[in-house]
């Protein structure tokens, strides 16, 4: 092959096999150009593994033991375990068919691909996708909406942050901060530590958008935290908005099938005047974060914390 220029990042490859030879076999193709591999032994671990490994990339051995692999393509893609633009590869040692082609491109993946015959093809392949991946994941980092979601992204959090302030600044008008986190509950009605899965972050954050005002600022501070930011709102008012919002996510419906009860912990600061009382953009921001992360360290303590300066 010839010379390639280096990637932004180390790419990561989430391989799932049935059997060592084909891990042995893909491992000598990507390790040397660059990728590094996760590997998981069944389509179930492959699904449960996905969303904390966040791939570059998704190759599945057409072939699972366990598990249907056009059904796991499917549910990688409909559970948003995955980013919309990750390509998922399913990987045969021999000739696909047509049928099977177009079962696995209805499903999501973007090719079916024969190891043993075309393995130059695939690695080309894979290196023109996954640049193309990183390259994406890199503007949507620069961008300040999520085209996906329509949320803002913690960039243009800031950005429209800064905005606000000004405004409030020179109105001697009330600015508030709202950060919220998703999180899963027990059988017993508590928390649990453990972040929401895909699925529910999506389900909030329509929920987010649905019961929020034109006015207010929505995006991600994390991957199941979201901040809203609520221009002329005071500190009874931001108060009011947390509770307000933590009620809608956790007892809205209906939800979408499976989804097991949610619980919502909220953070906040806010201002009454902005120019008697000047707070940073960055400082709003991180001001309410830290009232988020006391809140979830409470336990069965308060869920709703304003910030204490």
């Amino acid at each position: 092959m010839p010379p390639r220029a280096p990637f932004i990042r180390p790419p990561v490859v989430l391989l799932a096999h049935s059997g060592t030879w084909l891990n042995e076999a893909l491992d000598s193709i990507l390790e040397p150009l660059g990728y590094r591999v996760v590997s998981v032994a069944s389509g179930r671990e492959l699904l449960d593994r996905a969303p904390a490994a966040r791939p570059d990339v998704v190759l599945m051995d057409a072939n699972l033991q366990d598990l249907d692999s056009i059904a796991v393509c499917r549910s990688l893609r409909q559970h948003r375990a995955v980013s919309w633009h990750t390509p998922i590869f399913l990987v045969t040692s021999t000739p696909a068919t047509k049928q099977q082609r177009l079962a696995a491109l209805e499903a999501g993946a973007w090719d079916y691909l024969s190891l043993v015959l075309n393995g130059e093809e695939l690695a080309l392949k894979l290196d023109a996708f996954t640049r193309v991946k990183l390259e994406t994941d890199r503007a949507l980092e620069e961008a300040a909406v999520e085209p996906a979601s329509g949320l803002y992204t913690m960039r243009g959090l800031e950005r429209r942050a800064r905005e606000l302030v000004s405004d409030a600044f020179r109105r001697h008008a009330p600015l508030a901060c709202v950060a919220l986190a998703v999180e899963l509950e027990t059988h017993d009605g508590h928390a649990t530590p453990l972040a929401a899965p895909p699925v529910a972050v999506a389900y909030a954050g329509e929920i987010l958008q649905g019961r929020g005002r034109a006015s207010d600022a929505i995006g991600r501070l994390g991957r199941s935290e979201f901040a809203v930011l609520a221009p002329s709102t005071t500190p009874e008012g931001a108060a009011q908005m947390a509770r307000r919002l933590t009620q809608a996510i956790e007892t809205a419906g209906p939800r979408p099938t499976g989804l097991p009860p949610l619980s919502v912990r909220a953070g906040y600061e806010a201002v009454a005047d902005l120019h008697a009382t000047p707070l940073a953009p960055d400082r709003l921001l991180e001001h309410a974060g830290a009232a988020l992360v006391q809140a979830r360290a409470a336990g069965n303590g308060e869920r709703i914390r304003a910030y204490q300066g």
